[in-house]
């Protein structure tokens, strides 16, 4: 289910942890309170005069950062606040208590309250400079320049959050006491924390206008820690899609799978509340620090600062993004995001440095993890070098050999930028294998790994051989009875280009043993599996199944054990066998070719009988076979996705994905009992709203073009679960209309809290409401009416034709029930009256996002 790639993100977040930078400093720490009510202070800026030093306090108030004066001025500020200063001297003063006062002023035109404010945008000089800011944004943008490149070093750290002595007694941890030697401090929080996995990288970026072309090559890479039991490809994709790369010159920044408004959004001054604040020097320019706030604190936006040079540029020096502490934000309990620009001798705008530092919980109870996804970005050039030449001659968008995996020590300590400190890489390596020495942990890392991969690997380490899925052990039918199946799959560590697939299956009740034998051949060497991207393949495959008419559960497997609760019985069932030669060609445009010749034969089932009419005659007709040929052309530029060992699941639909097939046989060719054409063809993309949501679209259309029997005509895809299925229809039957022609739409609104959050007592439950619509209007020919025409087979009690109406089920539904669930309730409009079918019915799924 698409709704997997997302559960497993969180998963992953969730287990995963990060680490911290040492360094010589001194720490300023302490609390934030109201001075009349002594009300802990959330999200204040807490900085040292004249330097960009500083934090914003967490949602209990408290501040931590580091500094390397030993003497400043401390210096508290806030939206209905007077400015608190005061000098302190470090180390001596810590654990401070600041109490500021609530106040009563005028900012020109902006009167700014405590508790009530009466904010207006007409005559507002921080709104007239924000759109001045925004008329400029693309003034200073490196994009303008015919070529650049740069060196990038970045560094990825998940942490077990707090973790202090009274953590450690903890019956999960006691039998670990060696873990408190490799205990570090936070440089956000202060608190102590376990570091579990860490990433980094060092690359070079590189950028060409026309042809416009982007792309990273990477120097080197390495990764340690618990998340070593998933898939790293699929890891480092979702990481990757979590902290994406911030631009505030958007108007939608991307992270955690959303979009948040941009400070510098065309939509800005109408989403945020603008303060011009106080001037400071930054780098020997003198600069404005300009403060902004959603309108809604519920809604998608950010809390923070810019640090905007005042001059005619709008540079903007800094950045300090927050997200509001009442964001309808799952999981996310803390964020800041920092980012510095200097201006390079050409006046273009240069990202020097990036810092998304974060904790993430499941519930708000517990301490949760701390996250840090650190950038640094030196070394720019302006010019066509020749390895940027080479990197263009690639058709990768990333590239990476072998080697980036196997950098010595010796290279890492040469190349990483000066000034970056790293010293629990590898403590974190040494640390995971000692926990592995232990049955205990290492076989609770085994069955998560099994869990989610749904595979056992075969040896443990290094495995030669998966077997599973594991949730396809048993299932069960109308035709079958009870079903059991076993099967599994090689992988690159026996052979790197030779895989082997396959499983057998049998039904108690119809007792007939099924299965796969498929064997693969890759002309790329793959890392693990064999679909890896991209795939570039000669596959070929016998399979001898039961045929579910007008069911395809696109994101899980047929057999999955958690849809055998049906809503209707289950009785369109048949057999096929197939055998079949394809290649497959990917190619990194995003462009990926699949062509097939395949004999398939459709045969009858006590549930499906084949009767031909001829006249006024009937003959039973036990099986028929086609010799097709088949092509796939599928276009998805910039898709993003989670990998695993037998399928792909989008991370998101951000990027548009177009799909055309076409089928073909000729009687007599080959054996061909009919001539046969099919054509398909399909799109989709998600569409953002900025504040208001995003929706996701799916249209999609397809003709027969010959005289065919039914089993060869074309069926909407019925969903007979209780759970909700991606492009699929919940309320119609398998098989209930038959067409040979058709057009259909899947239309589905997410209106990410926009519409709960302004309802005072819904939006603490941080729901969001769905809309959704789906149909199809498809028409069957009369050369294909079995009614009209001679020759052709009988259609199954409960199947009929389509009129001028088109089939319509429209939903409401309700996501991030206690974070986990979707409930939504369908209503079928159209062809209500035929027998047997549902009208109305509550879906559910589990359907886990931030």
């Amino acid at each position: 289910m698409r709704n997997l790639s997302k559960a497993i993100l969180v998963f992953v977040v969730s287990v995963l942890m990060s680490s911290n930078v040492n360094a010589q400093y001194y720490i300023v720490k302490g609390i934030v309170v109201d001075s009349l009510t002594l009300a802990p202070l959330s999200y204040i800026s807490v900085s040292l005069q004249g330097t960009t030093d500083g934090v914003s306090t967490d949602a209990k108030g408290h501040f931590f950062f580091k500094t390397h004066h030993s003497q400043a001025v401390l210096k508290v500020s806030s939206v209905g606040y007077e400015l608190y200063k005061r000098k302190i001297h470090l180390p001596k003063d810590n654990d401070l208590e600041i109490r500021i006062k609530p106040a009563s002023y005028n900012l020109a035109e902006v009167i700014i309250k405590p508790k009530r404010e009466h904010y207006k945008k007409k005559n507002n000089p921080a709104v007239e400079f924000v759109r001045g800011m925004i008329a400029h944004r693309d003034d200073n943008s490196l994009n303008n320049l015919d070529y650049w490149q740069r060196d990038c070093y970045g560094k990825t750290t998940f942490a077990i959050n707090n973790f202090d002595s009274v953590k450690q007694r903890k019956s999960e941890y006691r039998r670990f006491k060696f873990l408190m030697s490799y205990v570090d401090t936070s440089a956000v929080t202060g608190k102590p924390i376990l570091t579990v996995s860490t990433r980094e990288l060092l690359a070079t970026d590189f950028y060409r206008k026309s042809p416009h072309e982007e792309k990273q090559w990477i120097n080197a890479r390495r990764h340690a820690g618990i998340d070593e039991m998933f898939s790293q490809q699929g890891i480092q994709a979702m990481i990757n899609e979590v902290f994406k790369d911030v631009d505030i010159y958007e108007n939608n920044i991307t992270l955690f799978t959303n979009k948040f408004v941009s400070p510098l959004s065309h939509i800005g001054p109408s989403f945020y509340k603008y303060y011009l604040m106080d001037t400071l020097q930054i780098n020997h320019e003198r600069c404005v620090d300009l403060a902004f706030v959603p309108f809604n604190s519920e809604s998608f936006g950010f809390t923070g600062h810019l640090y905007v040079t005042l001059d005619s540029t709008y540079f903007v020096k800094r950045a300090i993004l927050n997200f509001p502490k009442k964001i309808n934000l799952n999981f996310v309990d803390y964020m800041i995001l920092e980012q510095d620009f200097k201006r390079s001798d050409l006046g273009c705008r240069l990202l020097t440095h990036e810092n998304i530092q974060t904790v993430f919980k499941l519930t708000d109870k517990g301490d949760g993890i701390y996250a840090q996804y650190l950038k640094d970005f030196y070394n720019y050039s302006f010019n066509l070098s020749p390895e940027a030449k080479e990197a263009y001659n690639r058709p990768e968008k990333v590239i990476e050999e072998n080697v980036a995996l196997s950098r010595p020590a010796v290279y890492w300590n040469e190349k990483r930028p000066a000034g970056v400190i790293t010293n629990n890489e590898k403590s974190v390596d040494v640390m995971m294998k000692r926990l592995r020495s232990y049955p205990v942990f290492y076989w609770t890392e085994k069955i998560f790994s099994i869990l989610f991969s749904g595979y056992v690997p075969i040896p443990r380490d290094a495995p030669l051989f998966y077997y599973g899925p594991v949730n396809t052990t048993i299932n069960s039918n109308s035709l079958e009875g009870v079903r059991i199946r076993a099967g599994g799959m090689t992988t690159a560590w026996l052979d790197p280009h030779l895989f082997l697939k396959g499983y057998v299956a049998y039904g108690f009740k119809d007792k007939r043993v099924k299965g796969l034998a498929e064997i693969e051949y890759s002309f790329n060497k793959k890392k693990e599996y064999a679909n890896e991207y991209p795939i570039r393949s000669l596959k070929l495959r016998y399979e001898s199944e039961v045929n579910q008419y007008g069911q395809d559960y696109i994101y899980t497997s047929k057999d999955n054990m958690f849809l055998m609760l049906k809503r209707q019985r289950d009785d369109r069932i048949g057999y096929i066998r197939n055998m079949g030669l394809t290649y497959t060609n990917e190619f990194y445009s995003g462009l990926s070719v699949n062509f097939t010749i395949q004999r398939q034969t459709l045969e009858s089932s006590s549930l499906i009988p084949f009767i031909r009419t001829t006249g006024y005659t009937n003959q039973s007709i036990k099986q028929f076979s086609n010799t097709e040929a088949q092509l796939k052309v599928r276009y998805a530029p910039k898709e993003k996705f989670y990998q695993t060992q037998w399928n792909r699941f989008p991370i998101s639909m951000d990027a548009p994905v177009f799909t055309l097939t076409h089928t073909v046989s000729r009687k007599g060719l080959l054996g061909s009992s009919y001539t046969y054409n099919h054509t398909e063809a399909g799109v989709q993309k998600r569409f953002w709203f900025s504040a208001f949501g995003y929706t996701d679209v799916i249209l999609k259309a397809g003709k027969v073009w010959n005289k065919v029997p039914f089993p060869l005509l074309i069926f909407p895809n019925a969903n007979l679960s209780y759970t909700i299925q991606p492009e699929s229809y919940s309320l119609m039957n398998a098989m209930e209309f038959m067409n040979d022609e058709y057009c259909s739409w899947d239309v589905t609104y997410y209106l990410n809290g926009w519409l709960f959050n302004h309802l005072p007592l819904v939006k603490k439950t941080k729901w969001r409401s769905i809309l959704s619509s789906r149909g199809l209007y498809g028409h069957l020919s009369n050369k294909n009416n079995p009614l009209l025409t001679d020759g052709l087979y009988q259609f199954p009690d409960g199947s009929f034709m389509m009129n001028s109406i088109p089939y319509v089920e429209v939903g409401v539904g309700i996501e991030n029930i206690f974070k986990v669930l979707r409930f939504d309730y369908v209503w079928r409009l159209t062809y209500r009256n035929l027998p047997g079918i549902d009208v109305s019915g509550l879906r559910v799924s589990l359907h886990v996002t931030f």
